[in-house]
């Protein structure tokens, strides 16, 4: 199969060093606006299967010259690019995965494509990260082996392994994207129905071994297509985790205006928004460099199965290989991706359409397949005979 990846920031770099390693991938182009940064990491990889594209994601006719090279896409671009690619891809009779991105409803905007991906013949899957993506894909996975689905929780955090200073956090993906998950409501399903619940609410505490005291606690986005291919459950959440301490002094942030992206200032004459001014303010302190992050995940899926109340859970535990500096997160994220795209390509994925991640991966060839990439996501089995229940 041929793989073109759209964008060449870290998340799509790291999905092209997946792909030049697998057998069934005969060519990987690279594309980006930024034509040094690819030719560098080409040189570094040293794979005669990559080729450097030039991209202008902005021009229509560029985009689809690029896009037709390929027969599966991954879309590693802004969210904001996620329809434009999808819609291109159903042109061209291509298939195409993104990294998702709930803001502004682009998800949704994708999943609009069904009919005219069906009758195009080809498969396309948003949310293909982490939360959301490995946990929709976890869900399903859980949900498909039991006879009624009445619960799914879900907990993820990408944290550093060593915190430090107040917060207690480093940035793992983007720090905006982390103040919208704060800032904007998150949906639940609660005693059978669709509620709205403020973020950095809730606060509980969860146990990792080898971690410090952690809590969880609401966060937008997390649920993503969930809530609608799960909408008969009793109890549907996202929360996400960080160190003790750390969803109460971000909530001072919150309260006080000042990740609201509306939110404006006058200074010596000038409007500026606030959040940017808190941006600039926090990101020196909470970059990564080269200290160790981790991704900890937990998805917690209930019902009934053969008459007896069951649960599977599955956790993952994922850390910065310090010997290549590629991130926990990015890992974790670019594998999902990557799996996913070469599953449609080697005919493994063969249903048309589009589908969310829980409605089309196949949850145990999944979990495979990470695990050959030193991502090790464990199912637990909980049993209790409806005889013994309320005893």
């Amino acid at each position: 199969m041929k793989v073109v990846v759209l964008g060449a920031g870290l998340m799509g770099k790291e999905v092209a060093r997946d792909l030049v390693k697998s057998g069934t991938v005969e060519k990987v182009f690279l594309a980006d606006f930024r034509m040094e940064q690819v030719e560098a990491f080409i040189a570094e990889i040293q794979s005669t299967k990559i080729e450097a594209v030039r991209l202008d994601a902005n021009n229509d006719k560029d985009l689809k010259d690029v896009m037709s090279k390929g027969d599966v896409v991954i879309n590693a671009l802004f969210y904001s690019f996620n329809e434009k690619v999808a819609r291109t891809a159903v042109e061209l009779g291509v298939h195409s995965v993104d990294l998702g991105g709930h803001i502004g409803g682009a998800t949704d905007a994708v999943l609009n494509l069904a009919t005219e991906a069906s009758v195009k013949g080809v498969t396309i899957i948003p949310d293909l990260g982490v939360a959301p993506g490995m946990i929709n894909i976890l869900s399903g996975y859980g949900a498909n082996k039991l006879d009624e689905v009445q619960s799914i929780k879900l907990y993820v955090g990408g944290i550093p392994v060593n915190p430090e200073g107040p917060l207690k956090y480093n940035i793992v993906f983007s720090l905006e994207g982390v103040l919208d998950h704060y800032t904007d409501t998150s949906h639940v399903i609660r005693n059978g129905e669709l509620r709205e619940i403020a973020s950095l609410s809730e606060i509980e505490s969860i146990h990792f071994d080898d971690f410090d005291e952690l809590e969880a606690f609401h966060t937008s986005g997390g649920t993503s297509t969930l809530t609608k291919s799960f909408p008969n459950v009793e109890t549907l959440e996202y929360k996400t985790i960080r160190y003790k301490g750390h969803a109460e002094k971000f909530k001072v942030l919150v309260d006080l205006g000042l990740t609201n992206k509306e939110t404006k200032v006058e200074i010596d004459g000038k409007s500026i928004r606030t959040r940017e001014v808190l941006m600039e303010a926090l990101t020196p302190g909470l970059l990564l460099g080269e200290k160790q992050d981790a991704v900890l995940l937990r998805v917690i899926v209930s019902g009934v199965k053969d008459g007896d109340l069951t649960t599977y859970e599955y956790e993952m535990v994922t850390k910065k290989d310090l010997t290549d500096q590629v991130t926990a997160m990015a890992r974790a994220t670019a594998n999902t991706i990557s799996v996913v795209a070469q599953m449609i390509g080697n005919g493994e994925i063969t249903k048309r359409g589009v589908y969310p991640p829980e409605q089309i991966v196949p949850g145990d060839a999944y979990i495979i397949e990470m695990k050959k990439r030193g991502v090790h996501i464990v199912e637990t089995i909980q049993e209790l005979e409806s005889s013994s229940i309320g005893s």
